[in-house]
């Protein structure tokens, strides 16, 4: 006999057998314990348990040789543990953290990424390796599948590993390195804006980016920007030491700079007056008392307590509106070093992410509590940031990190005035004797 139809038979057989069983069992429970007749031949039985087998069993590929060798020939055991483990340097170059840290890492996320053995997979990947593949990912931007080859690891269970580490990291960095801010300090934000960039009662600055990404699956022109490639937008607010202090992290490529920051929290935050800016205070060596703001560029409204540029017409015309300017940009680039440098030490964000936007936000958000760690010096020996600012003129390259576009809507009378106010301080009181250089 044909075997689907064996197949076909051996289905009938199974469904009536259990439906008498159900039906005798319901009526006479004596009857469920009577021996079934024997219908068929030993040789019978046997196809039909060949058959059984064969169409509820799912085919698997089998392993490949080079998978097999992970525990001996990977990364993992033969770079990492027995050469990078004693070399300070090389391991920090290889992962971008110290040794100390990356323990301090794998404290907050090892319950959540391990996983137990089983019948199937006698020895899993351990929670270390897995840190060790996502770390190396942001560092490289390399393809899961070159990650595959040096870690021997499959690159499909990659993109398993690294979707649920980033998710874990998330969740055990955020309340660490990017809490929420109505904890932040900021009278001491304010000193140091001013200590530093010379900028009196600015806490922040904020701008924003687009991060290059692969297109997602059916999603149209929904991530497509306005330089002709597919992003993901990412909104920050920035200190004057180059941390971030709060970011907003999904907005779609294609859409407008003002949407994106009306409905982000910060913006939402600001607007609605729950922002938690310290009260008005009276500007150094001067009367004016004004209140403290977060200064940003073209893109963002003006507003008692958002600071942009005057625009480049005004100014050329208008000394004392370009040195404002001067003053404002020079206080703002902070936001730009803190891209350059977080795209500087992962390498991740040099190329178009492929993978999925979901997983690419939480990318964003680690990378970035990452960056804050590097900069408070946690866990350095000497309590200090390791990658500083490079002492050149060129700016830091961020290819794939671009502005969002420029013109910030509309903007608040009250605005006019306090900007008007800072112009005057910065022309008077306030100036500095390299400001009329620029």
């Amino acid at each position: 006999m044909p075997r689907h139809l064996l197949q076909t038979l051996l289905r009938y057989k199974l469904f009536w057998a259990v439906y008498i069983g159900k039906t005798a069992t319901k009526n006479s429970p004596s009857e469920s314990l009577r021996p079934a007749p024997q219908c068929a031949t030993s040789e019978e039985e046997e196809e039909e348990e060949e058959i059984m087998y064969t169409s509820n069993t799912h085919r698997r590929k089998p392993i490949s040789n080079l998978f097999k060798t992970r525990e001996k020939e990977g990364f993992f055991k033969v770079l990492i543990n027995s050469h990078l483990r004693e070399n300070k340097n090389k391991f920090r170059e290889f992962f971008r953290l110290n040794y100390d840290q990356f323990n301090f890492i794998l404290a907050l996320v090892k319950n959540d990424i391990t996983l137990p053995a089983s019948n199937r997979i006698k020895i899993p990947i351990s929670p270390n390796e897995k840190l060790a593949v996502t770390l190396r990912y942001l560092a490289t931007g390399e393809s899961f599948r070159s990650l595959s080859f040096a870690f021997r690891i499959s690159h499909s269970y990659i993109s398993t590993i690294v979707k649920d580490t980033l998710s874990t990291l998330k969740k055990h960095l955020m309340p660490i390195f990017l809490p929420d801010l109505s904890t932040i300090d900021l009278n001491k934000k304010a000193s140091e804006f001013w200590t530093k960039w010379n900028f009196p009662n600015c806490v922040l600055a904020i701008d924003g980016k687009h991060v290059r990404i692969r297109c997602p699956e059916k999603t149209g022109s929904l991530f497509f920007n306005y330089k002709d490639y597919f992003s993901i937008v990412m909104l920050a607010m920035v200190d004057a030491n180059y941390k971030f202090i709060a970011i907003d992290v999904g907005s779609f490529g294609r859409e407008g700079d003002s949407g994106i920051f009306l409905k982000s929290a910060m913006g939402q935050k600001i607007l609605d007056g729950s922002f938690g800016f310290p009260e008005k205070k009276q500007l150094p060596g001067s009367d004016k008392v004004l209140p403290h703001v977060i200064v940003g560029d073209e893109a963002f409204r003006l507003h008692p307590n958002i600071m942009k540029p005057y625009t480049r017409q005004s100014a050329r015309h208008d000394k004392s509106k370009a040195v404002f300017n001067y003053r404002l940009s020079r206080a703002r680039r902070v936001t730009e070093n803190a891209f350059g440098l977080l795209s500087q030490i992962f390498r991740v964000f040099y190329q178009s992410i492929n993978i999925d936007p979901m997983t690419c936000d939480d990318l964003i958000v680690v990378a970035c509590c990452l960056h804050n760690l590097l900069r408070e010096g946690y866990l350095e020996e000497n309590g200090q940031a390791f990658f500083e600012e490079r002492k050149s003129s060129t700016t830091l390259q961020i290819n794939n990190l671009i502005p969002i576009t420029r013109g910030g809507g509309f903007t608040n009378a009250e605005g006019f005035l306090v900007r008007d106010s800072f112009k005057d301080f910065f022309n008077n009181e306030g100036s500095v004797s390299w400001q009329e250089d620029k």
